[in-house]
């Protein structure tokens, strides 16, 4: 295949090339994307954690990672709760289970709910609005795609913290956003 050579032939080629589809996807799409990604790789550090090391903390005032992992699935119940009822507090909060490997298979779970009723409701969200804490002791509105998106970033700092955690407690951490000391890529 030959390369055009003048302007004229460059821009003849590029109207003739078949039309991309240009559109943007929809925010909630875009979120559901960036969602299930990140929230697969939490999973991969909660999975790499050594469940015998839940209690660990370390500091006095940290978290343990139990609490962490609590954490997460405390904030994802409260995003299917904005997304299903548009309200973040009050109501029956989920039972906490004992065992690390329980809390695991409930935020799979409740990830999973979270992107069926994101793809159930669509676009619907993108001008819905949710009340929650906007400082101390003060409420206030959120954009509802703005409340998910806080939610999904408070996980990945949280995962953040949680990766520190497992290396603490003689887990390998695995590749996040690139290779880590236990998962090159070479």
């Amino acid at each position: 295949m030959t390369q055009p050579t003048s302007s004229t032939e460059i821009t003849s080629s590029r109207m003739s090339a078949p039309a991309a589809d240009s559109r943007m996807p929809s925010p909630v799409a875009q979120y559901i994307k960036a969602y299930q990604r990140e929230t697969a790789t939490t999973r991969k550090v909660l999975l790499a954690y050594p469940s015998n090391q839940a209690d660990l903390k370390p500091h006095e005032k940290s978290q343990s990672a139990k609490q962490l992992l609590w954490t997460f699935v405390m904030e994802q119940a409260m995003a299917l709760r904005a997304v299903r009822d548009g309200v973040v507090l009050g109501g029956t909060p989920p039972t906490k289970p004992e065992s690390w490997e329980e809390m695991l298979g409930l935020f799979e779970r409740q990830e999973q709910d979270l992107v069926n009723v994101l793809r159930d409701k669509g676009d619907d969200l993108v001008d819905a609005k949710v009340p929650f804490f906007t400082g101390p002791k003060q409420m206030g509105e959120y954009q509802m795609m703005d409340f998910l998106w806080f939610m999904l970033h408070d996980q990945i700092h949280h995962r953040g913290q949680l990766s520190v955690y497992l290396r603490m407690a003689g887990g390998k951490v695995p590749s996040i956003y690139g290779p880590s000391g236990d998962e090159p890529w070479n």
